[in-house]
């Protein structure tokens, strides 16, 4: 039985991450395979800078670490930004799934260019630099922000009539004037537009929360995992340090 730990990149509370998991609901999975989401200890309040990256790559390294001794067979990062993930395969044998590089390559299968549908402006540096870092700049028609700002907690509960239409219309601003045969939603707190904006646009759209799960479910099943040439093993691991700083942060907030 498959047993994939999904980490969450704030510290949320049991319903923050009953909202989260509820993108297991957009996609049909093994019954066998089992979900499990964690929040991470510390992370940022917002998502928009280099020091919010930075602490986030932390967190969600500190929640994965130990998820091949406890027994998971797969780990997926609950965002687009992969937050952790090289540090993450680098001391795992266990797959470890990043919904951005994993979107934007599986788009490429699909079509020739993909465009990222971004929540709001001050999002866009985190979306330059995963192109840039993956190297899709020429694959990547375009990266369009709909310019609401984010609720990581409550993600668009209660706002789906004024901001699932605003979504469409910048999608399919995409499509048509910039040229993209699919669209990558720009965030997996996204997910609860997924169905209306598939049921609407005239390309496909990649859901990536769901999408890494199932892609996580399918490396288990075909019995393969990072490269550890691509992401070495280091010469010597430092996890009680890491737990520490991660324990110490979050009881002074």
């Amino acid at each position: 039985m498959p047993k994939i730990l999904v980490i969450n990149p704030f510290p949320l509370d049991e319903a923050g991450v009953k909202r989260r998991a509820a993108q297991s609901a957009h996609v049909d999975l093994d019954p066998d395979t089992e979900l499990v989401y964690r929040p991470v200890k510390i992370g940022p309040t917002s998502f928009m800078s280099p020091h919010d990256w930075l602490i986030m790559d932390l967190g969600i390294y500190e929640a994965g670490l130990t998820a091949e001794d406890e027994g998971f067979d797969a780990v997926v990062i609950d965002t687009m930004s992969d937050s952790g993930m090289a540090a993450l395969r680098s001391v795992l044998s266990i797959p470890v799934v990043g919904p951005g590089k994993a979107s934007m390559l599986h788009a490429l299968t699909l079509g020739a260019k993909f465009s990222v549908l971004a929540q709001w402006k001050p999002a866009l540096p985190r979306y330059a630099k995963v192109i840039r870092d993956y190297g899709f700049e020429r694959q990547c028609a375009s990266v369009r922000s709909f310019d609401v700002e984010p609720d990581f907690v409550n993600l668009t509960e209660g706002k789906e009539d004024e901001t699932f239409p605003i979504m469409l219309e910048v999608a399919m601003q995409c499509v048509e004037e910039d040229g993209a045969d699919v669209i990558c939603l720009g965030s997996t707190t996204m997910h609860q537009a997924a169905s209306y904006l598939a049921e609407r646009l005239p390309v496909p759209l990649i859901n990536p929360g769901p999408f890494s799960y199932k892609l996580a479910e399918t490396l288990v099943g075909l019995g393969l995992s990072q490269s550890r040439r691509a992401y070495p093993a280091p010469t010597l691991r430092k996890d009680e340090l890491v737990h520490r700083i991660a324990a110490a942060a979050a009881r002074t907030g």
